[in-house]
C-alpha cells in the first residue's frame, strides 16, 4: 500500500493544482513560466553566495584546518564529555552538509554503527542543520545582508544541541 501512495502523490499533486487552477479560471501555462522565470531570476542572484560558500568549504576540508581544530580543542571537549572522534564531524556540521555526511560516513567504518560514537554521529548529523549554507541560500536569496542576529542563535543553539545529544546518548547508551 505504501509503495502504490509513494508512486502516485506527485501525480495526483500535479493534477489536483491543476484541476484547481482550471476551476479558479488561471491559465496554468503561463503562471508556470512565470514561476519559471522567478525561479531562475531567484537561481542567479544566490549564485554568488552559494559559489563562496561552497569555495569556503573546499579551503577548510582540503587544508589542515580541521585536524588543527581538532587537535586544539580536544582537550576541552574531553572535559565535557564530548569524545575527539566527533569533533570534526561538529566543526563541519554547520558548514557543509556532504562535507559532514563524509566524516560520519568514516565515524561508522572506523567504529561501527552500534558504536557509542557511531549512534551519536548518527545522532548529530541527523539532528542539526547546515547553518552557514541555509543563511546564504536563504537570506542570499531574498537581498537581506545583516543575519548577524540569526547567525548567533543559530551557532548558538548548534551547541547547546551538541551537548544535549551527547548528554542524552551518554545516558542511554549506559542503560
Amino acid at each position: 500500500m505504501l509503495n502504490i501512495i509513494s508512486i502516485s502523490i506527485v501525480p495526483a499533486i500535479i493534477i489536483i493544482i491543476i484541476v484547481h487552477g482550471y476551476i479558479k479560471g488561471v491559465d496554468i501555462y503561463s503562471a508556470f513560466i512565470e514561476g519559471a522565470k522567478e525561479g531562475l531570476k531567484t537561481s542567479i542572484s544566490i549564485m554568488p553566495y552559494l559559489i563562496a560558500i561552497f569555495v569556503a568549504v573546499g579551503i577548510f576540508r582540503g587544508s589542515t584546518v580541521l585536524d588543527i581544530f581538532t587537535h586544539l580543542l580536544s582537550p576541552i571537549t574531553n572535559l565535557l564529555g564530548l569524545p575527539k572522534e566527533i569533533l570534526p564531524l561538529t566543526l563541519i556540521r554547520p558548514i557543509s552538509g556532504s562535507g559532514a555526511l563524509g566524516v560520519v560516513k568514516d565515524i561508522i567504518a572506523n567504529y561501527g554503527p552500534d558504536s557509542f560514537i557511531g549512534n551519536l554521529a548518527s545522532i548529530m548529523m541527523g539532528s542539526s542543520e547546515t547553518i552557514f549554507y541555509t543563511i546564504t541560500l536563504y537570506f542570499g536569496s531574498v537581498g537581506i545582508e545583516d543575519y548577524s542576529y540569526t547567525l548567533k542563535a543559530a551557532l548558538i543553539s548548534y551547541i547547546i544541541s551538541i551537548f544535549l545529544t551527547t548528554f542524552i546518548c551518554s545516558a542511554i547508551y549506559i542503560i
